[in-house]
């Protein structure tokens, strides 16, 4: 009883050393989380090392409030009228726990890169969609063996490889192999940082080939992953890819889910034929939607001397909503551009130059409350 009495004074004292330590690891882990946004902000979207795009996509960053980090997969077939379309998605935030599709979900962490998050994915074979799943799953991360795994509804989820060759394994639904494709671009890093705010991705573009649902899958994938610290933003991000390599994208910061003004304006187009860039440096952006048989959204910019319209044919929808430290709504269309036209000074390229295209349409809006 003595023994006891006289140790509890060096237990408590051993118990107040080990979480001051943890609090000082916790600051200094958030200082490099918003180093990282700083280093990547000056990137500007240029071609990205090995090392750091692997770095980032294998690593957990410490979250401050308002912190979240996730990973996002999303592959495009390239055959029939409505090609094949997956897309996987671990997501995790500050907190203790959330909404995910109306789903309790727990967030915590484990161990070091080893946490509960959030898995979702859905795949549209060519006709119909097929929800994977939300799961409230662990997840491991290996730096040293560059490895991603988790679950989603009790398939085993696996990416493992550096890039640009990577492979990514879902139980026996999917089955992919991901190599560097002959584009013009095959990875990038982004960054909007307003301290003390800020959100900053890597992306990498490459060719996936194997098996989906079963069925064998050529086409495009494209891995992402994101860090950000920011309150819940309303916002629109798309991305097409053309039968001949090219490819455009477009993002747009909007006020409101209603709102038609837009901040923080990109749009690109990548000519894989002529390897060249076309870059939008501050453009006017409209962006509209028309509910006809099928939803359709209409994408036109201009800027000093080029103009820019596509008019995207949705063909399926994919809805995900977050509560908790403020709420989230991402709304995922699969889209094929029925219109595109692009006008610079000294030439215009349309579909009869790019062939089909396919890709992803995103409409997502929040609130802080």
């Amino acid at each position: 009883m003595i023994g006891q009495i006289n140790n509890k004074p060096v237990l408590n004292f051993i118990g107040a050393i080990n979480r001051i330590r943890n609090r000082m690891d916790r600051v200094q882990g958030v200082k490099e989380t918003y180093g990282l946004l700083q280093n990547l902000s000056a990137v500007k979207g240029i071609n990205i090392s090995e090392a750091v795009l692997d770095r980032v996509m294998y690593s957990t960053e410490t979250l401050p409030p308002l912190g979240k980090e996730y990973w996002w997969f999303l592959f495009f077939g390239r055959d029939g009228e409505n090609p094949v379309q997956l897309m996987l998605l671990i997501f995790r935030k500050h907190g203790h726990n959330m909404l995910f599709n109306d789903k309790e979900m727990a967030l915590k962490e484990l161990a070091e890169n080893k946490f509960q998050a959030v898995t979702a994915g859905w795949i549209y074979d060519g006709k119909e969609i097929h929800d994977l799943g939300d799961t409230n799953a662990v997840t491991m991360i290996s730096p040293e063996r560059k490895t991603i795994i988790s679950n989603i509804s009790g398939q085993k989820i696996m990416l493992n490889g550096g890039f640009p060759d990577y492979k990514l394994k879902v139980g026996n639904i999917i089955d992919l192999n991901i190599t560097k494709g002959d584009y013009i671009k095959n990875n990038d890093a982004h960054s909007v940082y307003i301290p003390p705010f800020g959100v900053a991705w890597v992306d990498a573009f490459s060719n996936a080939e194997g098996t989906v649902l079963e069925k064998n899958f050529k086409g495009t994938a494209h891995l992402q992953k994101v860090v950000g610290i920011t309150i819940p933003g309303s916002f629109h991000w798309g991305r097409i890819c053309f039968h001949n390599g090219s490819s455009t994208s477009f993002f747009c910061l909007k006020m409101g889910k209603d709102l038609k003004r837009f901040f923080h304006k990109s749009i690109t187009f990548y000519d894989n034929e002529r390897r060249e860039i076309i870059q939008f440096k501050k453009p006017r952006l409209k962006i509209s939607k028309k509910e006809e048989k099928t939803p359709i959204w209409i994408i036109e910019g201009q800027d000093e001397d080029k103009k820019f319209r596509t008019v995207l044919e949705v063909y399926a929808t994919k809805k995900f909503t977050m509560k908790g430290g403020g709420s989230q709504v991402y709304i995922e269309y699969a889209v094929t551009p029925r219109e595109f036209r692009l006008k610079t000074h000294n030439k215009i390229i349309t579909l009869n130059d790019l062939g089909k295209g396919v890709g992803t349409f995103e409409d997502a809006y929040g609130s802080p409350i």
